[in-house]
């Protein structure tokens, strides 16, 4: 690991506090200059959706998001990176996944959780079913051709 930085991964279905989080990333750490974060909440789709229920293979999710951020803090000279992923039913609203990147500078936090982030969308082992607010049956979420095309500009081969 890039000057000692050990990413910390959760999956997890309870709710994270993102203030809680950033503090905990930063606590007595004077080399911090920068901390980026992206949170993303379940949107309501106009009101269509009641839930987005997410699924993952445990164990294997924790090692993937772990491999890719582990990569991050290789790339990047990082003092800290968290990355935590909600499953289970989440509703409008409510967080599902927080990425904290902390460095001397902004620009290699903001690059790293851009990296990250890029990697959860397109990559990581998620499942998603949308749970309507009619009641109708929702189907699984396809991945979106945008998300793997944004996630194609962080090729090693650059």
């Amino acid at each position: 690991m890039s000057g000692g930085v050990l990413p910390v991964v959760r999956i997890q279905r309870q709710d994270f506090d993102v203030a809680a989080e950033i503090a905990r990333l930063t606590q007595g750490r004077a080399d911090i200059g920068a901390v980026v974060t992206f949170s993303g909440l379940c949107r309501d789709e106009q009101g269509a959706l009641s839930a987005l229920e997410l699924e993952h293979y445990p164990g294997m999710a924790e090692a993937e998001i772990a491999r890719i951020a582990a990569e991050a803090v290789e790339r990047w000279p990082l003092q800290g990176l968290t990355a935590i992923h909600r499953h289970g039913k989440i509703a409008p609203g409510e967080n599902i996944v927080l990425v904290v990147a902390a460095s001397a500078h902004r620009h290699a936090a903001f690059e790293a959780a851009n990296f990250l982030m890029d990697y959860l969308k397109s990559r990581a082992p998620f499942w998603k079913k949308e749970h309507r607010a009619d009641g109708s049956e929702g189907g699984w979420v396809e991945a979106k051709e945008a998300d793997a095309t944004a996630a194609q500009r962080w090729s090693q081969s650059e």
